[in-house]
Formats: structure tokens, C-alpha cells, sequence
């Protein structure tokens, strides 16, 4: 009886949108957290008969025919990118990408990583870092005898200085773009690595090229949506719900037939 294979694939459809709206929930204070969607496609059918088949010998053609399909299966796990708000924190250090883009991090192994989390931090060294240590590029050295950092628009980090009421230029922070930031892999604490499906990064400076602005003291809240998450939550229990009935009727249309005499 196949109603019970299809059943089943639904249920572990239903399963993973459960998983992924869990992680979407559980993400809702996340910085720069962007909420992610499951998506799923049909399996392949039985072809019982072939549409355009000849059923007759006068040349009489089966206009539908019979295609039983066996299930659904998962598609995909997408981004849906969408612009946080921004909230206010007063810090320094603190900025928030209005618009595409994304900040350029060195790893300890050499390679580049990309994030939306501006929640940097200074160093022992004065180095602008993240929250986990990773230096981001170019790198920009702090001077320990400054008194205030100021960052613009266009990610120009200037330094001020006690005997001094001018500000001095320290380094321009660039931004990061990809013509399909939908393929970034996720490599979890807000860090996106570069793929083939991304296609390469693309570096410029903040308000070029279609990228976003930076702005000081402020951070991106995540783009979660509670409401429809939890909406979205009962949809897919009733679903799960529901392809459980379908094998528990099936599994009484089996024992029925194994009592008939």
C-alpha cells in the first residue's frame, strides 16, 4: 500500500519545517539573523497510463492517463533576506549595514568569512575585531590614546584625540556583495562563507555599487517575524498531523484485508 510511503515522506517534510521554524524562533534576538524558509518539492510518479496513449484501436488517445505520485521530498532550506530593524546602542564600535552587504572577517585559517554582525570590539592590540576575535578587513589599528572613534557612512573610522579637535583618518571599512547572497554556506556565530552558487565577493566601498551604508551605534535586530513563525508552526503540526491519520487509516485497510476469509 503506498499511502503509507507517501505518508511517511510527508510527516519528515512536516518534521524539517518544524526544525527550521524552530531555529528561526530560537534566532529572534539573534544580530543580523535573517529568517530562513523550507521549501519542498513532489517526488517522481508511477505512470500507470501515459497521457497520449492509444487506448483503442479506432485511434482513441487517453487525453489525462494515470500518474500516481509517492510523496514529497525537501527542496531547499533558503534565506528570505530581508532589512532588520535597526536598533540603538550608543557604542563605538557598534554599526549596522543599511542595505545589502556584508562585513569582510580574516580567519585563522587564511580565509575570508562574511557577516551582517557589527557588534565589534577592540583588542589587546587595539585590532577591530569581532565578539569571537576574528580581525575585520582591511584591518584598522586603534590607538590607545584615543579618545573617541567616529564612523561614517561610508565606513571612514577616524580617531579623536585629547590635544587635538581634528579627528584622524585610521581606515575605511569596506562591504562585501554577492550576486546571489542566497547561496552563502552558514557556518554559524553570524559567519557565511563564499560558494560556487554565491559567485565571488564582490568589495567596495559603502554606498557603491548598490551596497549599503554603515551606520554608528546601532545594531540590525533579526528579520524573524513571531507571528508568523508561530503561524506558520500550527500549519505545519496540523500537516504532521494529518499524515499520521493518513497512516493509521491505511494501517486499518491492511488489517481489514488480512481478516478477510
Amino acid at each position: 500500500m503506498r499511502a503509507l510511503k507517501i505518508a511517511a515522506t510527508g510527516m519528515s517534510a512536516q518534521q524539517l519545517r518544524v526544525e527550521t521554524i524552530s531555529n528561526n524562533l530560537a534566532n529572534m534576538n539573534t544580530t543580523g539573523y535573517n529568517a530562513r524558509r523550507a521549501e519542498f518539492s513532489d517526488l517522481h510518479y508511477q505512470q500507470v497510463s501515459r497521457a497520449g496513449t492509444v487506448s483503442a484501436s479506432d485511434g482513441t488517445v487517453l487525453p489525462t492517463g494515470i500518474q500516481l505520485g509517492l510523496g514529497v521530498r525537501p527542496s531547499s532550506v533558503t534565506v528570505h533576506l530581508a532589512q532588520g530593524a535597526l536598533e540603538a546602542t550608543g557604542n563605538d564600535l557598534d554599526i549596522a549595514i543599511e542595505g545589502k552587504g556584508y562585513l569582510e572577517l580574516a580567519l585563522p585559517n587564511g580565509n575570508s568569512a562574511y557577516t551582517r554582525d557589527g557588534s565589534l570590539k577592540r583588542s589587546a592590540e587595539g585590532v577591530i575585531v569581532t565578539s569571537d576575535g576574528h580581525t575585520v578587513a582591511p584591518e584598522i589599528v586603534i590607538p590607545t590614546d584615543a579618545r573617541s572613534i567616529s564612523i561614517n557612512a561610508a565606513g571612514e573610522v577616524y580617531a579623536y584625540f585629547d590635544d587635538s579637535a581634528e579627528g584622524q583618518l585610521l581606515g575605511q571599512l569596506s562591504i562585501a556583495g554577492f550576486s546571489n547572497a542566497k547561496g552563502l554556506e552558514a557556518m554559524g556565530s553570524n559567519l557565511f562563507l563564499e560558494t560556487e552558487a554565491s559567485g565571488p565577493a564582490l568589495t567596495s566601498t559603502a554606498g557603491e555599487d548598490g551596497l549599503g551604508t554603515l551606520r554608528q551605534g546601532y545594531l540590525e535586530a533579526s528579520s524573524v517575524d513571531a507571528v508568523r513563525e508561530v503561524t506558520e508552526l500550527i500549519e505545519a503540526q496540523r500537516g504532521y498531523e494529518m499524515n499520521a491519520k493518513v497512516i493509521s487509516a491505511a494501517d486499518q485497510m491492511m488489517g481489514a484485508t488480512t481478516q478477510v476469509r
